[in-house]
């Protein structure tokens, strides 16, 4: 009986959760009518069909939710979920809180675009707030995220690319019906722009910074995309060396010498398969995403599409978990040469040799020609696409500048000594090393 009071109790503050956040993404929306530069993506058409027919805003907002809702269902099929038709009731509520809050800011008028910006970033900032306590409620989903998880479930597209799909499709809607209904471009500006590029990020900010909420509702702590330090027992520490290394440095190369000549394990493209195996991926899945991070603030904003959905965590980030639990598993069991993978920073709680193999561009270059068979006219570019990768990877999950020599124990050029001889001037080190801890 304890243990069913102690649920019910939960589940009243959900609602209760879900509901406060439900007005206050109400209050987001309307605030954002108020500075006229645009409602949030999904706001879109509803402010428009508003204008154009004799209905309110709210009520316009629950007929096209309603209608999301069973697109959602022909999409799904046999596989809807019923427990999700609750998103008809999140639904009805938003739409009512729209119509009720209406009036509270009915006083505010400007013409000052100055003012209009910084409501449209209050506006933001209130809708990120609300969003934030609808997703800790866990009690359903609004239309729209519903409908980027039935678009992921049936087309095996990740969540962050059906959510960006849906929005561009609402705010093309949006566009489409004003120009159509209203013979001008009313409700998508540049704060249209401005809430799907910053609502998300916001709400991303609140969960890192508000878990009193998660104290309240008694969730356990969200789980980050970093890997967490392990600390493991002295006596089952391993000789463990990582390699960083500039691409077409030889990294790898030098990397297979110490393993051969230590007598202990040699893990680079293993890792690939060994990653696919625990983490449920394809090896081609792996080797296409690994250790590359094309651009940071892209990512970033890519990224925070999945604050709306909190079970959900990004392909990328996912994939360096599974990654850093294999390497982790790895370094307590044996002695090895890891390359690259961010080892050394995974492995930070463990007495780790880390090393960084860099070299001249000429010479990587001749490298990556004669080794990896890549054309000439192409080569100083996949040099720079390939480094910068690393660089905004490392950045991204270690918070660490890539190349920095602080970094590592030890720093060598290959192009001036070669593999062979790098390899000596490792061991050299790593012998001093070990005589010094």
């Amino acid at each position: 009986m304890n243990w069913l009071k102690m649920k019910q109790k939960g589940l009243v503050k959900r609602c209760v959760l879900l509901v406060a956040g439900l007005f206050i993404m109400a209050l987001g929306v309307v605030l954002s009518v108020k500075a006229n530069l645009g409602t949030s993506p999904i706001s879109a058409p509803p402010y428009v069909y508003s204008q154009a027919f004799p209905l309110t805003m709210g009520t316009t907002t629950i007929i096209m939710n309603l209608g999301i809702i069973l697109l959602q269902i022909i999409l799904l099929r046999k596989r809807y979920e019923w427990i999700q038709l609750t998103q008809i009731i999140a639904v009805s509520v938003f739409g009512l809180f729209i119509d009720l809050t209406m009036p509270l800011v009915a006083w505010i008028h400007s013409s000052n675009y100055v003012i209009q910006w910084l409501l449209c970033l209050l506006s933001c900032i209130v809708l990120a707030f609300g969003v934030f306590l609808e997703v800790k409620a866990k009690v359903t989903y609004l239309a729209g995220e519903g409908l980027a998880l039935a678009i992921t479930k049936v087309s095996r597209l990740e969540f962050g690319k059906a959510k960006v799909s849906v929005d561009c499709s609402l705010v093309i809607l949006g566009v489409g019906s004003s120009l159509l209904l209203l013979h001008r471009l009313d409700g998508v500006r540049e704060g249209t722009v401005a809430a799907a590029l910053l609502v998300g990020t916001i709400v991303r900010f609140y969960a890192k910074n508000l878990s009193f909420v998660d104290k309240w509702l008694g969730n356990k702590p969200a789980v980050k995309a970093i890997a967490p330090v392990v600390t493991v027992p002295e006596q089952k520490q391993q000789l463990v060396i990582t390699i960083a290394r500039e691409y077409g440095s030889g990294g790898h190369e030098i990397g297979e010498i110490l393993a051969k000549r230590l007598g202990i394990a040699f893990y680079d493209s293993k890792l690939i398969d060994l990653t696919a195996l625990e983490g449920g991926f394809t090896p081609e899945y792996v080797k296409e995403h690994e250790q590359k991070l094309a651009n940071t603030l892209l990512y970033d904003l890519y990224e925070q599409n999945y604050a709306y959905v909190n079970e959900e965590m990004p392909p990328l980030d996912s994939l360096f978990m599974v990654q850093s639990k294999v390497i982790r598993d790895i370094a307590e069991h044996e002695a090895c040469v890891i390359v690259g993978r961010c080892a050394d920073f995974i492995l930070k709680s463990q007495s780790t040799f880390n090393i960084f193999v860099h070299a001249g561009k000429e010479f990587r270059i001749d490298r990556i020609i004669h080794n990896y068979h890549i054309a000439p006219e192409l080569a100083e570019k996949e040099l720079e696409r390939k480094d910068r990768e690393r660089i905004n990877y490392c950045r991204h999950y270690t918070h660490k500048t890539w190349g920095d020599a602080a970094n590592y124990h030890l720093t060598v050029d290959s192009s001036l000594f070669g593999t062979e001889a790098c390899a000596d001037l490792i061991i050299q080190a790593l012998e001093q090393w070990e005589g010094n801890s």
